[in-house]
């Protein structure tokens, strides 16, 4: 596959962008680019420069026009892990690795800070809170009551809608089923499981610890102690990984029934345990033939749930769908990203420099960033053509218009949508999803 750098684009998820933000094209895209990678993750591996980020993190009043009118999310960062899986770039952080457990045990306290700074940033029109999403890492190697202050200290401070979406990453091995009661009990309403696959072999490749079959007792366990929401991720292409591997992983998600599954083509960071293992020859790079009949195994096994997004099927995560339409959210945590009217900002990086500066009643953020409307223009076309429901040809350009009406002609894009205005992926657009926003953007 081939990278491009698409230097003047930052992408926000409300929770990250790479150093260099790239997308990835080629004659056979799959699954996950990698600015869709870090929609799903709120830390690059290596934080932004930027413009500095006052002392008191107070936003331009450009930022606040219009609060409210879009969605509103909060994200939190986890960034503790029991082990680093070898294919991970994200902002994570052994125990070994911060001197003991301390940062771990009072991290909570620090996000509760941050969370009280960010309410008196918004000031009166913060809007009530849409959706809440902790991520990692592995929020659940906190206790459970930490992650249920945490969301209390939303509650507290902005308030939660009626319908409020409340999600938690969890690692299969990381939960049981009392565990899950508190969450439920506590406000959260949804629960991903990094299931990742059902080989033995392939998760051992993955540096993944839990056991083949636990990922289905959690997900069995998680809907006994009242969830609705449960959701699966599982990484293809992994070296060693058979079509067989992949259809025995794809039958195991089907036997157990979530209602959200997200399926990503596994993406080979420099600088990973398995980056190193694959520039030295050791293991073999992911094949772009096999990784698209992959991702066409995915399509047959999960069409029942449907798509609406490249990489993910069932009942969409509303918290995700903030981030690809454009919406409001503060990342709350160590490398976190925050998104409020045009104004994008991230944390530092390192567990100890953020507490220090919460602790100091100093402002985390690390940097900022005022995007033009033609910035935003971009990222809409990036973002959403991924979406079931696409982008609508009134944001292209007249070259962007003319390259859709020839993605119609050669079947990457709806000709029924097309008659209605909007650019919307067929199957084998899917399969090509970033070289067809390639040619959009322009």
């Amino acid at each position: 596959m081939v990278f491009v750098e698409v230097a003047a684009v930052v992408f926000g998820d409300g929770s990250s962008r790479d150093a260099e933000d790239l997308v990835m094209t080629g004659e056979r895209e799959l699954g996950k680019s990698r600015a869709a990678a870090l929609l799903e993750r709120q830390v690059p591996s290596a934080l932004p420069v930027g413009d500095p980020v006052p002392p008191s993190g107070a936003l331009p009043d450009v930022a606040r026009e219009g609060l409210g009118s879009r969605p509103f999310g909060i994200y939190v960062h986890v960034p503790f892990c029991a082990s680093r899986c070898g294919y991970c770039d994200f902002n994570t952080y052994l125990g070994s690795e911060l001197g003991g457990g301390a940062l771990q045990t009072s991290y909570a306290d620090a996000v509760v800070q941050e969370l009280r700074s960010a309410r008196k940033v918004l000031g009166s029109a913060a809007p009530a809170v849409d959706t809440v999403f902790v991520g990692g890492g592995t929020p659940t190697l906190l206790p459970a009551r930490d992650l249920v202050r945490v969301l209390t200290a939303v509650r507290e401070q902005f308030g939660l809608a009626p319908d409020a979406e409340v999600t938690t990453e969890a690692n299969p091995d990381s939960v049981d089923e009392r565990y899950l009661a508190e969450l439920l009990e506590g406000g959260f309403t949804r629960v991903s499981f990094g299931m990742q696959s059902a080989v033995s072999s392939v998760l051992k490749v993955l540096d993944r610890t839990h056991t083949p079959g636990r990922p289905a007792e959690v997900v069995e366990a998680a809907f006994r102690a009242g969830f609705e929401q449960v959701s699966l991720d599982l990484i293809y292409g992994t070296p060693g990984e058979s079509d067989a591997d992949w259809a025995a992983s794809l039958d195991a998600v089907r036997a157990v029934a979530p209602t959200h599954v997200s399926a990503y083509a596994l993406i080979v960071e420099e600088g990973t345990r398995l980056g190193r293992q694959v520039a030295r020859g050791l293991l073999p790079a992911p094949d772009d033939d096999v990784l698209a009949d992959r991702y066409l195994m995915a399509e047959q096994a999960l069409q029942t749930l449907g798509w609406y997004e490249v990489s993910n099927w069932g009942e969409p995560c509303r918290h995700n769908l903030g981030y690809w339409l454009g919406g409001d959210w503060w990342g709350a945590g160590p490398g976190a990203h925050s998104h409020v009217g045009g104004v994008r900002w991230w944390n530092v990086k390192h567990p100890q420099a953020y507490a220090d500066r919460l602790a100091a009643g100093v402002s985390p953020g690390a940097g900022r960033e005022l995007l033009s409307d033609e910035d935003r223009r971009v990222e809409r076309v990036l973002l959403e053509l991924r979406l079931r429901t696409g982008v609508p040809h009134e944001i292209l350009r007249p070259a962007g218009l003319d390259a859709a009406a020839r993605h119609v002609r050669d079947g990457l894009l709806d000709p029924a949508a097309a008659e209605a205005g909007r650019a919307e992926l067929t199957l084998r657009g899917r399969l090509l999803a970033d070289a067809v926003v390639r040619d959009l953007v322009d």
